[in-house]
């Protein structure tokens, strides 16, 4: 079966996670597919493949005869869609010899490369789409459909390869898709997550992130004598926001540049409550951020008085680049390599987010990632095409490849 015929068969699953609930899987519907990849493993000939009651689907590749000294290499993809846009009822529109131009997806929406300039680029690729209403689902099913397609193509052809682990799990688009993972059960020396953009992408690096919590504490009288009595905490909270740089906000940045991002704010004269999340790939530059929101904070509180501002920043991921390189830098080395020999040219890109990846790096899992082929996840244009998952396939064989010769 080809990759994108497997897209098509786990997209119409709804796997959307949850955010907010603290348990693993956040949603019991994720079990759905879990259960049906387990099958599709088993069926394939992989005999241990079994999902786990924290809906992880494990299974293992043991090496062929001459590769058994081999690394450990594992593969790892989510089955999770995002929350953001709907999931359910997903109907995949696939349109063959596509010519670079608009697109009716339904509801009003158009694909459209005035819009997605690398739609152009597509032209004549075998394009697949949602139908408007729902998100596609690639991110991450394409993943697992293109690690699924590699196990038939190992498996079939008999091709020489060291043991390899597979992982598929669930909620990583709520931030939790390593909070049950069990490295002991995997089994591998290092990883790759196969969940990234476009096929010829590859990621060693993501930001580092943080949280800030804003509370104000304001005074409110009436407004006939408030007279440098009141302090309107609602007014603070746009001060406060007014002494961050205002150029670097995710609008106003790209690339390695990190951002101060208000999210969401709660206020009135009497209190309010503003939420940020800070990200740079740079640490120094990250506590340098931290370091800016507390020296606003303390400027308000002399200007207004003692405790009338407070933040509380709480640290997130980290950058999976320390951990990466150079200490296991032969992983970048054998990606681009794998990448050029499937006839492309590799795009390393820093990731501006967090990865599952990153956070199992820091555990002692080293494990950049790789891109799936996809565009625009996320939302109803989000689209891929047959060939970038051929290509992604073709990345993923060859680093098996590379492996069993080490």
């Amino acid at each position: 079966m080809k990759a994108y015929e497997r897209l098509i068969k786990y997209a119409a699953v709804y796997t959307a996670s949850e955010e907010g609930v603290e348990r693993s899987p956040s949603t019991e519907r994720q079990f759905a597919l879990a259960h049906m990849l387990v099958d599709e493993l088993r069926g394939l000939g992989v005999r241990d493949a079994e999902c786990s009651e924290s809906c992880y689907v494990y299974a293992h590749l043991p090496a062929t005869p001459g590769c058994e000294g081999a690394p450990r290499l594992g593969f790892i993809a989510h089955m999770d869609t995002a929350p953001d846009f709907c999931g359910e009822g997903v109907k995949p529109r696939v349109i063959e010899n596509y010519d670079g131009g608009e697109v009716e997806l339904g509801c009003g929406r158009t694909l459209s490369p005035a819009a997605f300039p690398h739609l152009r680029g597509l032209a004549g690729r075998t394009l697949i789409t949602a139908s408007g209403d729902t998100l596609l689902g690639a991110d991450d099913k394409a993943g697992v459909a293109e690690i699924m397609t590699l196990v038939e193509e190992l498996l079939a052809s008999g091709a020489a390869h060291g043991p390899l682990s597979i992982c598929f799990t669930p909620d990583e688009e709520v931030g939790r898709g390593t909070a049950a993972f069990d490295a002991a059960r995997f089994a591998a020396d290092f990883a790759y997550t196969v969940d990234g953009g476009a096929e010829n992408e590859f990621s060693c690096e993501n930001f580092n992130a943080a949280s800030a919590v804003v509370r104000i504490s304001g005074v409110n009288v009436h407004p006939g004598d408030a007279k440098d009595v009141m302090v309107n905490a609602a007014l603070l909270a746009m001060e406060f926001n007014s002494l961050l740089p205002g150029a670097e906000t995710p609008r106003g940045t790209s690339g390695r540049e990190g951002f101060y991002h208000l999210t969401d704010i709660n206020a009135c004269c009497e209190s309010s409550v503003s939420r940020y999340i800070l990200r740079d790939h740079d640490a120094a530059m990250l506590e340098a951020r931290k370091r800016t929101m507390l020296h606003a904070a303390a400027a308000l509180n002399e200007k207004y008085g003692p405790g009338t501002v407070s933040v509380e920043i709480t640290d997130g991921y980290r950058n999976m680049y320390e951990t990466i390189c150079p200490e296991h830098s032969h992983l970048v080395d054998s990606a681009l390599a794998a990448i050029r020999a499937a006839g492309m040219e590799p795009d390393v890109t820093p990731v501006r987010g967090g990865t599952d990846g990153a956070v199992l790096s820091w555990q002692g899992l080293p494990c950049p990632n790789l891109g799936t082929g996809g565009w625009c996840f996320h939302g109803p244009y989000e689209h891929i095409t047959a060939e970038g998952m051929d290509s992604v396939v073709a990345v993923l064989r060859g680093l098996t490849e590379i492996y069993s010769k080490k």
